[in-house]
């Protein structure tokens, strides 16, 4: 008798959960649907399929494709809800509903203060608004920036304030290719943000505390106590402390753009990679329990010892996806189901979007299941590709070959994300990986040892030599001229193409289907197509750029491929500012700095006269009226808006980010009365003008 091969469902049947959820979430953010909408199709959805056993046995037959059709659409309906009821601005007591009537707020800090450069931020949960006498339960959460004055603000986790100060929009800096920090800050439930003086608030007696949150808060702080305690060096400590529990505010900006820049900034982001190396080291220790009889015994402590990582670490969000899927694989190993560990693997994503299926967005969510998901299937046959007698040269072989297989699938997110491919990865993680393992079991044995200082602090100096070599080894790695290859601008649909490709090649190697090799080839060539199509676009673009750089001037006119800046001589001098707010807008048009013109004041672009005006200009009156097309104003010049219209004849006016926000009102309003269009880049985002 033929046999027929077995469908993927099969094998993976969770991926019938995953897919069709995955795709109500997309929907449902990106077309929403009116809640009514989703109720009724659930109405009506859920009834059928409940009536579908009750057929007879022929009709069921006939129709076993339909109830398969139904269960999905079911299941992106569950999705799209989820998506609904998780975006707090569909609730009616948003804040957002109802913030021009209330009087003040009542807020509490959901966690302790953090300290940065001018200030002190926190995010507190909005408990009720005040309105004239009455209060009225809300929802939703602010981002507090109180000033930094020599004192530090008497607040702390739980603490609960009444803010009478008016609430500011999270807004993005509009910059073309930005990150979509408004975006980010919605799917944590924050879509507020205040800025305090003393002045501006009056604490509440009372603080309001969950007992295990503040054991968490207390736990951490305990380890950040103990790291800089014990281990010296202020960039030794930061990398430390990023290491362990995942606090980067004391890490070093320029080292983290190394690690980055090198491919291995995944050692210093508390993810799949910690928590893969704790479930490795548990499942070596517990290997004696593998008996039958003791498996559960087994299976419990490796939970323990997961989730006991996963709280000293803060318990964010990053590590505890990782536990939760850590946990799916440690309960398929246990009990002896290996062949289900690709239904696992989507198993434990379906139950963490269904939690919150914002994580989809994310891009730690994305990275971790893509690496997971390529080690699982490309390690067995990259390994096999070499033998090697030698078992050192085997282990570093093995090593490599963990590293290769998970870059495949994580390199299309790597280049959608963050624009750039590390080409040195492997030597960089050749060390980076066994020796921030080392670390980081260090480090939770200075942990458990810090009460025996005369064991803690020679450990903590070995620590601190260890960090300091990878550092050095790193910021080496860097320094290479070629070892990044930046400046990748590739698309979400270009993204999926070369996924598909990828998974392509895991379906040949798994499978053997001839139809695998068709469609990496199909593909590659509509990949092929529209990078194509992508560069001819860029060939032929003109656009003049004013960007939002808080307290800067940055102007960039692009020419094709090439861009002429005109700013300030910061930004030339600052990578890590110039590379937040304007390498993204140039990776986005592909476009490279040419013959920066600082101090330019006047030119012609496409046909149409710029002027860019400063406190430094010194404006002539001409009897006859010139023509300027745009006008570029920026820091505080002493100059009138109607005064200029004597001496020019107007047609845009461009505030960039160094104007003061009351100057900006003040010339909007003088351009209002004029009928002259006013842009404030501070207020609306970047200026963008193509021709």
């Amino acid at each position: 008798m033929q046999s027929h091969p077995a469908h993927p469902w099969s094998k993976a049947p969770a991926l019938r959960l995953l897919v069709p959820f995955i795709t109500g979430v997309l929907v449902q953010w990106y077309a929403p649907l009116p809640i009514i909408v989703l109720i009724i199709a659930g109405s009506v959805l859920l009834p059928a399929l409940l009536l579908y056993p009750l057929l007879t046995l022929p009709k069921r037959f006939w129709l076993a494709t339909l109830q398969g059709t139904l269960l999905s659409l079911l299941i992106g309906v569950v999705g799209a809800a989820a998506v609904y009821s998780r975006d707090v601005r569909n609730s009616d007591g948003w804040i957002g509903h109802h913030l021009a009537e209330s009087k003040a707020l009542v807020l509490k800090l959901e966690e302790p203060l953090v300290e940065k450069p001018a200030t002190w931020k926190a995010v507190a949960t909005v408990e009720s608004l005040i309105k004239g006498d009455a209060r009225m339960q809300s929802e939703g959460k602010v981002i507090l920036y109180f000033k930094k004055d020599s004192l530090r603000p008497a607040l702390s986790y739980g603490s609960r304030i009444v803010v009478g100060k008016p609430l500011q929009e999270v807004r993005n800096s509009g910059n073309p290719g930005a990150f979509d920090y408004r975006r980010y800050s919605l799917f944590q439930g924050i879509t507020h943000q205040v800025y305090l003086l003393p002045g501006d608030y009056r604490l509440l007696p009372a603080p309001r505390k969950s007992a295990l949150k503040d054991l968490l808060f207390r736990s951490r702080q305990e380890v950040l106590g103990i790291l800089k305690a014990y281990i010296p060096g202020t960039k030794e400590q930061g990398l430390a402390e990023a290491l362990l529990i995942g606090y980067k505010d004391d890490l070093d900006k320029g080292l983290l753009l190394a690690y980055s820049n090198t491919g291995v900034v995944h050692v210093i982001a508390i993810s799949g990679l910690h928590v893969g190396l704790i479930y490795g080291l548990l499942l070596v220790l517990t290997r004696p329990l593998k008996r039958k009889g003791l498996r559960v015994v087994r299976l419990l402590l490796l939970l323990v010892g997961l989730w006991g990582f996963g709280a000293l670490a803060g318990a964010g969000a990053s590590v505890m996806r990782s536990v939760v899927m850590f946990s799916f694989l440690a309960g398929a190993e246990v009990l002896g189901r290996r062949a289900w560990v690709y239904n696992t693997l989507a198993l434990s994503a379906f139950g963490l979007l269904c939690y919150n299926p914002f994580w989809l967005w994310d891009v730690g969510f994305q990275l971790s299941y893509a690496a997971v998901g390529s080690i699982l299937l490309f390690y067995g046959p990259i390994n096999n590709v070499l033998y090697f007698p030698n078992k050192g040269v085997d282990l570093l072989w093995k090593m490599n070959t963990v590293t290769l297989s998970a870059q495949l699938f994580t390199t299309p997110l790597v280049l959608y994300h963050f624009h750039q491919f590390p080409t040195l990865f492997l030597l960089a993680n050749l060390v980076a990986v066994p020796l921030s393992s080392m670390i980081l079991m260090g480090e939770i044995l200075l942990c458990a040892a810090a009460f025996l200082p005369f064991m803690a602090a020679p450990l903590g100096r070995l620590l601190s030599g260890m960090i300091g070599f990878m550092n050095k080894y790193i910021v080496s790695m860097e320094n290479v001229s070629f070892a990044a290859w930046g400046g990748i601008s590739i698309s979400v649909v270009q993204a999926m193409l070369l996924t598909a490709i990828i998974a392509a090649a895991a379906w040949w190697l798994m499978e053997r289907h001839k139809e695998a090799v068709t469609v990496a080839a199909v593909c590659a060539v509509l990949f092929l197509v529209l990078r194509t199509h992508s560069f001819r676009q860029a060939e032929e673009q003109h656009k003049l750029i004013v960007y939002n750089v808080p307290k800067h001037r940055a102007v960039d006119v692009i020419e094709g491929r090439t861009c002429r800046f005109i700013g300030d001589a910061a930004l030339q001098e600052d990578v890590l500012l110039r590379n937040y707010h304007m390498q993204p807008s140039r990776v986005l048009h592909r476009v490279a700095p040419v013959n920066p013109s600082p101090h330019l004041h006047s030119f012609t672009w496409q046909g149409q006269q710029v002027l860019l005006i400063d406190s430094t200009v010194r404006l002539k009156r001409d009897s006859a009226q010139q023509q300027v097309d745009l006008l570029i104003l920026s820091g505080n010049p002493k100059v009138y808006i109607t005064t200029l219209a004597q001496s020019f004849r107007l047609r845009q006016v461009v505030a960039d980010a160094s104007v003061p926000r009351w100057k900006a009102v003040l010339w909007k309003r003088d351009c209002d009365s004029l009928r002259i269009p006013f842009y404030a880049v501070e207020e609306k985002g970047a200026f963008v003008l193509s021709r």
